[in-house]
């Protein structure tokens, strides 16, 4: 018997995507055979929360209003189906004859959609993969890449991080959307806004290069911030 609980563990590891951690299921520890040592409680910031025995898959999302961490718990003998968005319960199912499916949610202050495809491999293994807004995480993280920018910064001990959204415009700042000012100047355009009580100013220009476009650059308190990417 603990043989055939062993294939089935072995077998799950093999079915992770990149990106995707798992943790103790419902076939027991994840610790390897015959290596005596007791199986970790699954790794989550998020003490309050009860034990995750199923969790199968953890993933990072970067939005305008922050980085959301989404859990997923499947139950490969329940069918159970538990999702959780930074922390919260947003999904919640017990019993599912259905093994495979997928399950939709919404992200962030922008109600983003999110999906987790649940996908058989072979015999007892699964995969699991998220979309945003209908595209697998990893291309829609490169087509965000090219539609805003991020900066991180720290403001009175306060760490900050800045996102502007170039086809609107918007302004993030630690989930909150900005109120900002725009005006035309010689070289291009300024969008300010304040944090606290720091002057911040985007300002926006032409590289002179078809491939390049604009540059955006941010500048708090005349002190020009580098941009990150995420």
């Amino acid at each position: 018997m603990r043989r055939a609980v062993a294939l089935i563990d072995a077998l799950r590891v093999a079915s992770l995507p990149p990106g995707a951690i798992l943790a103790a299921g419902a076939g027991g520890s994840e610790a390897a055979a015959g290596s005596g040592a007791e199986p970790e409680p699954p790794r989550s910031r998020y003490g309050y929360l009860e034990k995750m025995t199923d969790l199968v898959a953890v993933w990072e999302v970067a939005l305008s209003d922050g980085v959301h961490k989404i859990e997923f718990e499947h139950g490969t003998t329940s069918g159970k189906r538990v999702v959780y968005v930074d922390g919260k319960e947003e999904i919640r199912k017990e019993w599912m004859f259905k093994l495979v499916g997928k399950e939709t949610f919404t992200v962030g202050a922008a109600k983003t959609k999110a999906t987790i495809n649940i996908d058989a491999v072979s015999g007892f293994a699964y995969e699991y993969t998220l979309e945003i807004n209908g595209k697998s995480l990893k291309k829609y993280m490169e087509n965000r890449s090219k539609t805003t920018n991020t900066w991180v910064l720290s403001l009175d001990g306060v760490d900050c991080r800045v996102v502007l959204e170039k086809d609107t415009m918007d302004v993030w700042c630690n989930g909150k959307k900005m109120e900002t000012a725009g005006e035309f100047v010689e070289d291009g355009t300024e969008t300010h806004f304040s944090v606290g009580d720091h002057d911040c100013c985007i300002k926006a220009v032409s590289s002179g290069k078809r491939r390049e476009g604009i540059i955006h650059t941010l500048i708090v308190d005349d002190r020009e911030i580098p941009e990150v990417l995420e």
